[in-house]
């Protein structure tokens, strides 16, 4: 979970995401957002970080840049045991939409 490169992070700044991540980081317009909404990102990422010790996941499919800085202060106030069971399971949502789009492919 460590490895997961953080939203709208610094990986995706330097172009350094995997294609499915930046593809799907894309479709979310989180390469869209303005220089307040990034800085919300950063500073949630920080806190998250500090709060969690591992970075913040959420399949971002079907959501827009508005939903998960929404999503992402909402689930700042989980237990550690809470998020990390969230993250397990945002770890498995991600894993089925890809498993998905390569056996539709």
């Amino acid at each position: 979970m460590r490895a997961h490169p953080e939203l709208a992070g610094k990986a995706a700044v330097r172009g350094e995401l995997t294609a499915e991540s930046t593809r799907e980081q894309s479709g979310a317009g989180l390469n869209l957002c303005t220089p307040e909404e990034f800085d919300r990102l950063q500073s949630l990422n920080a806190a998250y970080n500090q709060k969690f010790g591992f970075p913040f996941i959420l399949a971002v499919r079907g959501y827009d840049r508005h939903g998960i800085i929404s999503e992402f202060a909402r689930r700042l106030e989980n237990t550690p045991q809470q998020e990390l069971q969230t993250c397990i399971n945002q770890i498995h949502r991600i894993a089925q939409f890809r498993l998905d789009d390569l056996v539709s492919a």
